[in-house]
């Protein structure tokens, strides 16, 4: 199957604005009680104008004191009206908060799904910034702008029919000129759209660069290019000033655009009504409500159009947080409640192959191959080969793009991630840890284990002694990726993981890579013990380790090129044989 077809297959998501009012949906009450409060407030904002013209002609046309009940009635409206603004952005900032809280919990839990498959495409900045920052200009859109349309969806309609029925003549220049104000907001907002993704680009450049540079810097001091990178996160910093101020262009321009067409439609209204007022085919009361109440009719449209630049700033930086979550529901299946059992793990790749988004070449072809049980299987290859596909596929990190994967004979997508990860223990060519003790780190692998379980498990990885040797032993706490650690530690640290979680089914990354003499001796013999009566997968780097794999599998472009143990593929003199000659030279395949 070919990727372009699978892309051709894939329903084609929903615009951002249309899945972000979608959200505010499924928060309950949330838009109809936003519509209530705007109905609300359009009725004692007519009270409230009414009120204002009938005190306004008592004093200055009638010459007598208004009445006491009538100042009380409209205080009482002003301060209603007060408190409905006042209850109603409250209203919806705390939504606002509870679907921005679940919306990056969502995509959280996207990417923890996904793991490294996923995140090793993208820079670790600009997902960090989708999350943060991203998430955080939700807020806006949810406590300004769709109370805005809310509101603009309730107030001029009530005004309009209210016009309609007291004053036929301004209702129609209302009713007439509502849609041209909409027609300019939305035409400034087509012509702002690529800016404003444009700037959303730009500032997650800016911080997936500034990123790189502060876990580089040990790098940049070395080579002297500590400057030179300054340069360029101002060049970055540069780029996102000049893109952010021609947002503001547009958004000021906007703004002088809607509050000139509201101005010139609330002139037309005081106009006729003058000319009647002057023609005496008008009350003054009546002609003083009306133009009372005009201005009151296009502030919304007014504070839409503030707003809208801060929706469309919104919209940008969801369509990122959805390209997450889309690819998440289209590619994984969750699997149902099938339990594989503990011992004599067997894994069958059928005809599987995979294709990455966009590429043009597949990663992996028609691949035929199994990981026997209680056996230790090794994948070697040139770089780019599929070795890592191959293992990302095996812990369903990628589903397979045509073909299935078995275990113990059940299809992989039949079984839950969770299972999947109970029954695999992973142990990477550069684990990591978190910033947190060395305790809590190991029981990642096996929350409930106990110290004394905890100890046998650093014993057998030979972690042990250096563990002991740390300022508070198993309870220092760890920087930043274990960044005091040398190699060899972190490793034995990932290995006494996977002893403690003790799982059937075994896959190790080369952890014997890269590291000094004695460190590899002792994670050699560590590895050699935590492979006994496990299904193993390791993927070698170095073909050294390899030797006493039960089978080999040779990858090539994708495919298994040869299969066999190492004595029976030295002898066909092929590929492995090539491999095994180049690193026997001092080179690396």
């Amino acid at each position: 199957m070919s990727n372009i077809n699978n892309k051709t297959s894939e329903k084609k998501p929903a615009g951002a604005h249309r899945r972000l009012f979608g959200l505010a949906q499924q928060v309950r009450g949330f838009l109809p009680l936003l519509a209530v409060f705007s109905f609300l407030l359009t009725a004692v904002i007519i009270i409230q104008m009414y009120l204002l013209s009938v005190i306004i002609n008592d004093v200055f046309i009638l010459n007598k004191t208004p009445g006491n009940h009538l100042l009380c009635l409209l205080a009482t409206a002003i301060f209603s009206r007060a408190t409905l603004v006042w209850l109603r952005e409250r209203f919806a900032q705390q939504n606002a908060v509870k679907i921005k809280s679940g919306l990056r919990l969502s995509v959280f839990d996207k990417l923890l799904k996904h793991g490294p498959a996923y995140s090793r495409e993208h820079k670790t900045g600009e997902l960090v910034n989708l999350i943060t920052e991203g998430a955080e200009k939700l807020d806006d859109y949810y406590t300004k702008y769709i109370p805005s349309v809310a509101h603009i969806a309730v107030l001029p309609l009530v005004i309009i029919a209210f016009a309609f029925y007291t004053d036929w003549l301004s209702g129609l220049i209302m009713f007439l000129t509502a849609p041209l104000i909409l027609f300019f907001m939305w035409l400034i907002g087509t012509w702002a759209k690529n800016l404003t993704n444009r700037q959303w680009h730009e500032m997650s450049a800016l911080s997936a660069h500034f990123l790189d540079a502060l876990q580089g810097i040990k790098t940049l001091k070395i080579f002297n290019r500590n400057r030179a990178e300054a340069d360029a996160v101002g060049e970055a910093s540069d780029n996102f000033r000049s893109i952010t101020m021609k947002v503001l262009k547009v958004a000021f321009l906007s703004g002088m655009v809607l509050e000139l067409a509201a101005s010139i439609s609330i002139a037309m209204v005081a106009l006729q009504v003058g000319i009647r007022l002057i023609e005496g085919m008008m009350e003054y009361q009546m002609g003083l409500f009306i133009l009372l109440l005009t201005p009151e009719f296009y502030l919304p449209f007014r504070a839409l159009g503030q707003h809208h630049h801060t929706g469309m700033e919104g919209a940008s930086a969801a369509e990122k947080i959805f390209e997450i979550t889309d690819y998440g529901s289209q590619k994984i299946k969750s699997g149902a409640e099938v339990r594989v059992p503990d011992k004599e793990i067997h894994v069958a790749f059928d005809n599987v192959g995979f294709y990455y988004p966009n590429a043009t070449q597949a990663a992996l072809q028609e691949l035929g191959c199994s990981i026997e049980p209680g056996k230790l299987t090794a994948i070697v290859g040139h770089t780019g080969s599929g070795k890592t596909t191959f293992s990302y596929l095996l812990m369903k990190y990628l589903p397979p793009t045509s073909g299935q994967i078995l275990f113990n004979g059940i299809a992989l997508d039949q079984i839950s991630e969770d299972e999947i990860n109970r029954i695999i223990a992973y142990v990477p060519q550069h684990p990591h840890f978190f910033n947190m003790s060395v305790l809590d780190n190991l029981r990642m692998a096996n929350p409930k284990a106990s110290i004394a379980r905890i100890e046998e498990a650093c014993i057998k990885a030979g972690a042990h002694d250096f563990i002991q040797s740390l300022p508070q032993a198993y309870h220092t706490q760890l920087t930043e990726n274990a960044a005091r650690l040398s190699g060899g530690e972190k490793q034995r640290l990932a290995i006494a993981r996977a002893f403690l979680k003790n799982a059937p089914l075994l896959v190790l990354d080369e952890p014997t890579s890269n590291l000094d003499p004695e460190s590899e001796e002792l994670i050699a013999r560590a590895t050699e013990e935590l492979t006994k009566d496990r299904t193993t997968l390791i993927i070698a780097h170095r073909l050294k380790t390899v030797y006493r794999a039960d089978k080999i599998l040779v990858f090539q472009n994708g495919q298994i090129a040869e299969a066999g143990t190492h004595e029976s593929l030295m002898a066909e003199k092929g590929i492995y044989a090539g491999l095994i000659q180049t690193q026997g030279n001092g080179g690396a395949p």
